[in-house]
């Protein structure tokens, strides 16, 4: 909803004169531009508009008024008119003509011209939701209030509220009536949740003052009772506990907790890339290499030969050492090139590009098996050449990769369904251009020293501009730059660099670089990064990126010019820029190519072309812009400045700097049409006598230099006193708040949001009640912000300078946030208590999904620097985003720190006041300052009312007194190298400062003290104070005995104030403790335990306070403890502590640990252990458990924490630390006793758990879960799936035939794991789909859950035990797909894709590990982590309780007095154990070697054992199998932590590390999960699933039962056990080695001992046979994982009976085969030779063929010569052996990589058989004519003629039955040879007959057969036609074939004729002979 005028004319107006307008409605007044020299007529021609919240109302007045404008007196007014806005109402459109009025109220002749435009929402008042904004009385009584007052002190205000202000308020700021004038709720603070209730109550009572404003919740249980007054609960803010929180209210924003800007750290990261192989590469018998780049490095291939789907496995890694932003920035390129070799680079292929972040984008940062799609970048039209097969993964420190598990991939590839594509990017993408127009620059800072220019002045005479600037772009691994100009400031290119790359893009960002071209080296000026999602959107309404023409900013160092700058980083992007450098006008298109088009240029070259200039106006009008600011505090000043006088500087772009501002636009450039030219003298430089004589005025943008005082030590502070310096700065800027409003109104729901969401998540952390809630109450929020949105966004539409992006972001924006409203408030109806932490999930997108939108890319104002300058030097700086400050009239649009007093922190602490908006309105930018002062002019103010004050004096002064109640901090910083700090607090408040007390060597100090701050004086008015009292900060200092205090961490506090007149009661009084987090730079640094309050000392002095009651502590000295109603509440607790052991400890100061004891300390008690005597022979404690009795509060949340210190001993009483340990929480340590009348504590009635012996397992359908007070037998339904399959039969649909059972013989332990790892993948796959089902199905039925009243962790608890109990019996037909393949009947173990420990919590089920630690906490810069700080373990445990216990528990049958509540813990006694440890094999490792290949080895260290497997050592192998298990003995405690290593053998040198994995085996033996040795699926007594433990099922259930004191088992009858109420059954017989059945109870028992959880009160789940998966870590590359390692451990102890043998899991061996393949005949091969003689078309065709590879051992037929048909006979057999792994599918060869290579290396291929025909040429080399891969394990049946084989059955576009030659042993027929034509696509180019025949060897060798034709067995010669033969071996033969079959008749006709001639030449030749005889008559 707005009103618009639009002010045409003003007519018959008197004299000539500069007039101007004042539009005023509702109390806010516009002004027009000045029009100068205007005769009668003033064309004014602008339109004014104000956005109202409420409807007009008929009443309402608009008042015009028309001034002869005067520069020095003020304005005369010329007439009004006033205009009652009925009909405006009415009409929504009304024009008006009409004369003006006098101050007399006369008519004069002057006429003005007028159109008002209404308009309203739809006719109604707007879609507001009620509660949005009071009712419309009151906003005109308000308008009334608030006439103007432009000239009127902030004091004399008629209410405090700015004027015009309008009325509605968001929810969150409302001014709720009923006497709580403040119960402000501000925006997002440090402090997420406010103490604030949202009660609204009614209008019309008045305001007072003295009501408490904070609602203090003191106990939320009185909290409904309280709030009962028909409030809807959801609506009401809690406050937490733990403050992060205080209530800032509406004058101060939050400060930021970064008190550094977080430039971009390098970080490691680790670029891991698998190509697997390549299909469809298009091109004619290639011998391919791909090529993997990443940055700069790039890795090869190997090559192989004459393939065009070459498989290669090879997996390469790139390290990287540099910050996140290079790092995702850097392009990734897959390239395949062909025929490379040492000599020639070979040619490109095609290409494939994305960068990293995208990678990083994915979930668990991989593509898993993905297709590569490649294209060539040097031809667009050609579409693509082919696909690369690979995985791509790239992890950062700490990050774990979840890897799928690389088992025999069998599933047909589907290549188009896995294209390595982001999800929702299109399988096709086309090609597009890019063009980012670059238009101009400004403000560009001088890059050149001044010294060299003022040489060429003094020679040449000429001034010229220091810098040369040009623009380079990046993007996707390509650069484009501009021309250079030179020597401008203000350079003007209006050029374009055009990318041409394939679209959607795989690169997010484009980088934009301003340059300085040298001729030594090109410098950065400015980058800017343009993230391609935030200006284009991919959805079904989105558009293609598209930006400007906008101004983009860049910032980076200062701008003063040296040589070496130290932070030129920052100029080229990385890091936040501490200065402006320049602006750049720029546009980006983007426009997809029609690669059809025959005139296109279809290479990718970046070009460079001119662009067609924009207008200036196209980027908005410039408008004046207003910064006011006013500096009320500047404390906490660093000591090393404090001797120089301080000044500020505020800058925004470069106008107000003025130490290196220089180049910045001396004056706005002349715009005729509405900037009059003196106003364009007003920005000159803002020195004092400079804009004298313009009356107008100029900027003065620093503070005057002040020299600091002292507060104390370390710290100054500047002595502003009542005296506030003030600075202002105009400036002019493109008129684009728009923007800026759009993403504040975004900014403003997204904090609200997080801040509930911060609050909701607190609720969960201190277990509050009921937040769910305030999880409603935060959706409610969060939809009724995005309708806000919408109704506000669509303003502007008309506005001339919109860009195509601000159109379509409005758009999206809009389309995203309705979406988003409507989501949450679905999302509202369906919070319940169980599914809070899940929506709260999905409400952390809703934010994520704000934050993106609210991020504007088209910048428009720059950013607001305040500079701390001392001695003209620039000592620190912050950095305020200027939407933050921005003006605006309607609430949400309003920046949030505009007009607020903001805490800044650089290098001193500063409370500034803002404001930023247009100079039109400008005359409210006071009204956010704390009230009481008054304005100091500067003297020539010569009657302008609207002159901003140079300072500001403040008149009204509090007295205060400040009592800080310092209770205890936790978790600090270790700042001393004994791991330990000296900590006390300082207290900063104003400009006063108070220590607490140093506590020597904790990290958890005490100081249980209260500071008091007296004569505080605060200025403003007391009111205000009480809602708005400046920011406490609290900074922790560690106290070193030489040189000054290290600082550990900061945080704030805000006061609860108490005002003279108010009472000293509840519930406000006393304030109660809070937690606050500590920060130090950007990482918190533990938590302070505070209450803050602050007391106006009245008119009695301070004998009006509060009594400080309590004794001056006297063994402290004068110290003061925190008094009794602050303090917490104690009671008496007993802590028993359980001593085991101490592990690992290392050296202390080089002596090593001999006589160690541990100290525990909690809340100033203690115990000590018993001491170690000789650490070296045991390292138990002798006594175990100790406890100690201590006061400690009733609230959980405010427990102490617990320090565990560990000392040695040594002689003559002296004592060294050795490490410590800090308990944060003993919230896991508290017993709670057990409820008795819980479900499983329910001994009566028996429940039976039938065990069928294979039960197929269903979908969710069938998961039950028992209770165990029900007493049912539960069937599982098994008949279903047989009906399915009966069903499926009779509808006649065809079954593969089922797999028979598998021959026991046949299996081994590898059958097994293969079968495991299916079902694990199988259930991934379930799980996913059924997660999916979860979902829906929760959102279809918003019931409170299926199971009932059930709590929400159990329904968690219980849904996984049932995936459990799924993934332990997996049926034969796994879930109710089944009937579709069944699995053959196999026994499985678990495959665990983690460790083990992750599983079943760290086996810490009573036991647990702590890590003591020394030595200072590193910085991140440092990038020392925990582990280094690490020199021990210290193994116990913790009880706590409170103190007397209810004596059920103390009268339990054997309770043990000495072990207190560690009943039944074994005894810690040596013990000697026999470890088995199996290693399966590697996965991923980490190449060593330069090959890019490892050669690994496992090394196992346990104690003093030291196994080294070196000479099993694998060859070239990343993912070895080892197969191998290792049994050492050792002895528990001494010996405990297993380590096993992967090293890489080397033949020189030593070998290298490179992983290993650290398992403690102590937790694991005495774990109640009896982790000692696997529980198998099933019980059997031989065969590959033989039992592996030396106790049987029987004997453990027994053992367990003693153990834990459970009734049982009883065995019988056959088939049954009952342990405590369970009953278990199962079969009852067993068939030995022999087929003999006996009957047993191993069966059952070892049913009980799988479901072993169920049972009552002891129950837990025990380790079932497993395989785990450990990640190798390498202490060189901390935290980034170097491969993984399958492996389990198996230990015995050494006192019971001996294990059987260790199971063989050696690797298969590969079985040998041999192929032979006949090729009988060929067919319709296409003819490549044209005749010599004849030109007739033929071909000499040969067929070569191989299995393993082409150099290996490819076979070639003989050549069938000169076929004319294309028909070959060959009769020619080929022979290949070769060794195959059946269960992985691929062939095996061993075979050195090159002729230097030590020994040979094992590959694994596919089993492909290739064969190609081929034309022989004598003299050139052979040419290639088609060729076809058969994959022995599916390939397509062979046609039975030629006729019927076409050329589909190779390309798949037919369905032909697949066959196996595995399967079928024997194979006949015809297949097709493809190869592809000019146009990339494939044609038949011949077909051949072959016969494929499979044997063993051993078969192979029974029956032998030739090669060729040979011997034994010989095929016969094939009968060729005569035409088959070799012309120039049988000359006379061809001269038969090539002259007589053709020219028969011609050579005879010839050969007469040749007769005919000689005949008559002898005829002639004789004649005159004859003649002659005859004459002479011889």
């Amino acid at each position: 909803m707005a009103l618009l005028v639009h002010l045409k004319t003003v007519s018959e107006l008197r004299s000539r004169g500069d007039r101007i307008a004042k539009v005023t409605f509702r109390g806010q007044s516009f002004y027009s531009r000045v029009l100068e020299n205007c005769e009668d007529v003033a064309d004014f021609d602008e339109t004014f508009r104000w956005p109202v919240a409420s409807t007009i109302d008929r009443n309402e007045m608009l008042e015009i008024q028309i001034f002869n404008y005067s520069k020095v007196f003020s304005n005369k007014l010329i007439g009004s008119f006033r205009m009652v806005l009925q009909k405006v109402v009415e009409e929504n459109h009304v024009e008006v003509t009409d004369t003006l009025m006098d101050d007399n109220n006369a008519v004069i002749k002057t006429t003005l011209n007028v159109e008002v435009r209404y308009q309203a929402a739809d006719g109604t008042g707007g879609s507001w939701q009620d509660g949005d904004f009071l009712g419309d009385e009151s906003l005109q009584e308000e308008e009334k209030d608030s006439q103007e007052t432009d000239g009127l002190l902030p004091g004399s205000r008629p209410s405090s509220r700015p004027p015009g202000k309008k009325s509605f308020r968001s929810k969150g700021r409302e001014k709720t009536k009923g006497g709580r004038d403040g119960e402000h709720k501000a925006g997002r603070s440090v402090f997420s949740a406010m103490k604030l209730g949202k009660n609204r109550p009614h209008k019309e009572e008045p305001q007072r003052q003295d009501e408490p404003a904070v609602l203090e919740m003191e106990d939320l249980d009185h909290l409904a009772i309280r709030l009962a007054d028909g409030l809807d609960p959801d609506s009401i803010s809690l406050a937490s506990v733990t403050a992060l929180t205080t209530n800032v209210s509406n004058k101060r924003s939050k400060p930021d907790i970064k008190m550094e800007p977080s430039a971009g750290r390098p970080m490691d990261y680790q670029v891991s890339i698998t190509v697997i192989e390549a299909r469809q590469l298009v091109g004619l018998n290639m011998d391919p290499v791909v090529c993997v780049e990443v940055g700069d490095d790039k890795k090869y291939t190997s090559m192989k030969e004459s393939t065009n789907c070459p498989y290669y496995n090879e997996y390469f890694v790139f390290d990287f050492h540099v910050s996140p932003d290079v790092m995702f920035d850097k392009i990734i390129k897959i390239s395949v090139i062909h025929s490379k070799n040492l000599l020639r680079s070979g040619t490109l292929v095609g290409s494939f590009k994305m960068d990293v972040g995208t990678v990083y984008a994915q979930p668990e940062h991989q593509f898993h098996h993905k297709w590569a799609v490649l294209s060539d970048p040097d031809d667009i039209s050609a579409g693509l050449k082919g696909y690369v097969k690979c995985d791509v993964a790239v992890v950062g420190k700490g990050d774990n990769i979840k890897t799928p598990h690389k088992a025999n991939e069998t599933d047909e590839d589907d290549i188009e369904g896995n294209l390595l594509l982001p999800e929702g990017v299109p399988a096709e993408r086309q090609w597009a251009r890019y063009y980012v127009k670059i238009y101009r620059a400004e403000g560009l800072p001088r890059m050149n020293t001044s010294l060299m220019a003022n040489v060429k002045k003094a020679f040449i005479g000429e001034n010229k501009d220091l810098v040369d600037p040009y623009v380079q772009v990046f993007f996707a691994g390509q650069k484009g730059k501009t021309s250079v100009q030179k020597s401008s400031y203000e350079p003007l290119w209006n050029e374009q660099v055009i990318f041409t790359d394939l679209f959607p893009p795989l690169c997010k960002r484009m980088k934009v670089q301003i340059r300085d071209s040298d001729k030594v080296n090109d410098v950065a000026i400015g980058t800017h990064f343009i993230d391609l999602r935030k200006i284009s959107n991919d959805g079904d309404k989105g558009f293609l990126p598209t930006l400007g023409p906008a101004w983009v900013n860049m910032y980076g160092s200062t701008r003063n010019y040296t040589l070496l700058d130290e932070h030129q980083d920052l100029n080229e992007g990385l890091g936040e820029g501490v200065s402006f450098r320049a602006r750049l006008m720029l546009a980006l298109a983007v426009e997809i190519l029609d690669t059809s088009n025959p005139e296109l240029t279809s290479s990718t070259e970046v070009q460079v072309e001119q662009a067609t200039p924009v207008s200036e106006s196209c980027t908005g009008r410039m408008e004046e812009f207003f910064l006011f600011g006013a500096f009320l505090e500047a404390s906490m000043i660093d000591r090393k400045n404090g001797d120089k006088p301080v000044t500020f500087e505020v800058t925004i772009g470069n106008y107000g700097n003025e130490v290196d501002g220089l180049s910045r636009p001396q004056r706005p450039r002349p715009r005729k049409e509405h900037r009059a030219e003196e106003e364009a003298d007003l920005i000159q430089h803002s020195s004092d006598d400079e804009g004298d004589d313009s009356g107008d005025l100029a900027s003065v943008s620093s503070t005057p230099p002040m020299r600091p005082q002292i507060t104390n030590r370390n710290y100054f502070h500047l002595p502003y006193l009542e005296c506030k310096p003030c600075i202002y700065i105009k400036s002019w800027w493109p008129d684009q708040r728009r923007r800026l409003y759009n993403a504040n109104i975004m900014d403003h729901i997204a904090d609200k949001l997080e801040e509930g969401l911060n609050d909701v998540q607190e609720m969960i952390k201190t277990e509050k009640s009921y937040p769910e809630r305030r999880l409603r109450g935060v959706l409610e929020e969060l939809s009724s912000g995005c309708h806000r949105f919408l109704s506000l966004a669509d303003k502007d539409q008309g506005h001339s300078s919109r860009t195509k992006l601000d159109r379509e972001r409005l758009k999206s924006c809009m389309r995203e946030l309705e979406n988003m409203g409507q989501q949450a408030r679905s999302l509202r109806a369906q919070v319940k208590r169980h599914t809070v932490r899940d929506k709260l999930r999905l409400c952390q997108n809703f934010l994520q999904k704000l934050r993106f939108l609210a991020d504007e890319p088209q910048h428009s104002i720059p950013d607001v620097f305040i500079w701390m300058m001392s001695n003209n030097k620039r000592i620190a700086y912050a950095r305020v985003p200027s939407k933050d400050l921005l003006f605006s009239i309607v609430e949400e649009e309003l920046g949030k720190d505009c007009a607020k007093v903001k805490t800044l922190f650089l290098k001193a602490k500063l409370e500034l006041y803002l404001w930023l908006g247009l100079s039109k309105q400008r005359k409210d930018f006071l009204c956010g300052l704390p009230c009481g002062f008054e304005e100091v002019k500067a003297a020539q103010d010569l009657g302008l009312h609207s002159f901003p004050p140079i300072s500001l004096v403040y008149t009204k002064k509090q007295a205060f007194q400040l009592r800080a109640h310092m209770y205890q901090a936790r978790s600090l910083f270790a700042a001393d190298s004994s791991g330990l700090s000296d900590p006390f607090a300082r207290v900063f408040f104003i400009n006063q400062s108070q220590c607490t007390e140093v506590l020597n060597e904790t990290l958890c100090p005490t100081w249980d003290q209260m500071l008091v701050f007296d004569n505080l004086e605060l200025y403003g008015e007391a009111h205000e104070l009480r809602d708005d009292p400046p920011i406490i900060v609290i900074e922790i200092y560690d106290q070193d005995s030489m040189g000054k205090a290290d600082f550990m961490g900061r945080t704030f506090a805000k006061p609860l104030v108490k005002m003279a007149d108010e009472a000293y009661c509840p519930p406000r009084f006393p304030p109660q403790l809070e937690y606050y987090q500590i920060y130090r730079g950007n990482a918190t640094a533990g938590d302070l335990l505070a209450a803050f309050e602050l007391l106006q000392i009245g008119p009695a002095g301070k004998a009006d306070l509060p009594p400080i009651n309590g004794p001056v502590d006297m063994d402290r000295g004068p110290i003061m403890p925190v008094p009794v109603g602050i303090r917490p509440v104690l009671s008496k607790y007993r802590v028993e502590v359980l001593f085991w052991g101490l592990r690992d400890l290392k050296r202390v100061n080089l002596a090593q640990v001999d006589r160690p004891r541990v100290d525990i300390e909690c809340a100033g008690k203690g115990v000590q252990s018993s001491l170690i005597h000789n650490y070296k022979k045991n390292p138990n404690f002798s006594t175990l458990v100790k406890w100690f009795e201590v006061d400690l509060p009733e609230n959980e949340l405010l427990h102490p924490p617990l320090n565990i210190r560990v000392v040695d001993c040594r002689a003559f009483g002296r004592y060294t630390l050795v490490g410590s340990h800090a308990v944060s929480s003993l919230r896991r340590f508290i017993y709670r006793p057990p409820d008795r009348s819980a479900p499983s504590w329910n001994t009566t009635g028996e429940v039976v758990v039938s065990m069928e012996p294979e039960v197929p397992v269903k979908k969710l359908e069938t998961m039950v879960k028992l209770d165990a007070t029900s007493d049912a037998i539960v069937k599982v339904d098994v008949a279903e799936e047989e009906k399915e399959k009966k069903k499926k039969k009779k509808k006649g649909i065809t079954e593969e035939p089922e797999e028979e059972e598998p021959d026991e013989s046949m299996l081994d332990w590898w059958s097994k794991y293969f079968a495991s790892i299916d079902t694990m993948k199988e259930q991934l796959r379930q799980q996913e789909t059924s997660g999916a089902d979860l979902e829906e199905k929760e959102e279809a039925d918003n019931t409170e859950g299926l199971k009932g009243p059930m709590k929400g962790k159990e329904k968690a608890r219980a849904t996984k035990e049932e995936k459990k109990k799924r993934t332990q019996n997996p049926g034969p037909g796994q879930g109710s797909e089944a009937p579709e393949k069944k699995k053959p009947k196999i026994d499985e173990l678990k495959v665990y894709a983690k460790e083990l420990e992750n599983e079943f919590d760290n086996f810490e089920d009573w036991l647990h590990t702590f890590n003591l630690l020394r030595g200072k906490t590193g910085d991140e810069e440092d990038g020392s982590t925990e582990e280094e700080r690490i020199v021990g373990r210290f193994k116990g445990s913790l009880c706590v309780y409170k103190v007397p216990l209810p004596e059920d528990i103390s009268r339990e049958a054997g309770y043990d007095p000495t072990f207190g509540m560690f009943q039944g813990i074994p005894s810690n006694d040596p013990i000697n154990v026999l470890v088995r440890v199996y290693v399966v094999r590697a996965t991923d490792l980490h190449p060593a070697d330069i090959n890019g290949k490892a050669d690994p080895y496992i090394a196992i260290r346990l104690g003093k054992t030291d196994i080294r497997d070196k000479e099993n050592y694998i060859s070239k192998q990343l993912n070895p199998v080892f197969g191998k298990s290792f049994d050492i003995e050792a002895s528990f405690p001494m010996e405990s932590m297993l380590t096993v290593s992967v090293y890489d053998w080397d033949l020189v040198g030593t070998d290298d590390l490179i992983g290993e994995t650290k398992i403690d085996l102590e937790n694991r033996f005495y774990s109640k999960h009896r982790a000692t040795c696997g529980i198998a699926q099933t019980y059997s007594v031989h065969g590959y699933n033989i039992w592996r433990d030396p106790l049987k099922p029987s004997q453990i259930l027994t053992r367990l039962c003693k153990e834990g004191k459970v009734d049982g088992p009883h065995f019988g009858p056959p088939g049954r056990v009952k342990v405590a109420n369970r009953v278990f059954t199962g079969p009852s017989e067993i068939e030995d080695e022999n087929g003999q059945r006996k009957p047993t109870d191993e069966h059952v028992a070892l049913s009980a001992l799988r479901h072993w959880e169920d049972i009552p009160r002891v129950g837990c789940r025990l380790v079932p046979e497993h395989v785990e998966t450990r990640p190798l870590l390498n202490p060189d590359k901390p935290g980034i994982e170097q491969g993984r390692l399958e492996l389990w451990v198996d230990m015995f102890p050494m006192d019971m009976p001996a294990p059987g043998t260790a199971l063989d899991i050696s690797p298969r061996k590969p079985k040998k085969y041999e192929l032979r393949v006949i090729v009988w005949n060929t067919d319709e091969v296409v003819l490549e030779d044209d005749d010599f003689f004849t030109g007739e078309k033929s071909s000499d065709i040969f067929v070569r063929g191989w299995l393993k590879g082409q150099q290996e051992d490819k076979q070639d037929t003989d050549v069938h010569y000169h076929s004319l048909t294309g028909e070959g006979n060959f009769n020619w057999r080929y022979l290949f052996p070769f060794d195959y792994l059946a269960a992985e599918e691929r062939i095996v060869i061993s075979k050195k990589e090159s002729m230097f290579s030590w020994d040979e290396t094992e590959y694994k291929i596919p089993a492909r058989l290739t064969l190609q025909i081929w034309d022989a040429d004598h003299f050139s080399a052979d040419d290639f004519l088609g060729a076809i891969e058969l994959d022995l394990n599916r390939f397509p049946r062979g046609a039975k003629t030629a006729k019927q084989c076409t050329m589909e059955m190779a390309t798949g576009e037919v369905d032909v039955p697949l066959v196996s030659i595995f399967k079928q042993k024997r194979v006949k027929g015809w297949w097709p040879l493809l190869a592809r034509n000019e146009n990339d696509e494939f044609e038949l180019t011949g077909k051949v007959e072959a016969e494929l025949h499979l044997l063993t060897a051993e078969e192979a060798e029974k029956n032998p057969v030739g090669l060729a034709r040979n011997e034994p067995d010989p095929l016969e010669k094939p009968n060729r036609p005569d035409t088959a033969f070799v012309w120039f071996l049988n000359p006379l033969k061809s001269i038969k074939y090539l002259i007589c079959t053709r020219y028969k008749w011609l050579i005879i006709k010839i050969v007469l004729a040749l007769l005919g001639l000689l005949m008559l030449a002898l005829f002639l030749y004789s004649l005159p002979g004859y003649m002659v005889k005859k004459l002479l008559g011889a």
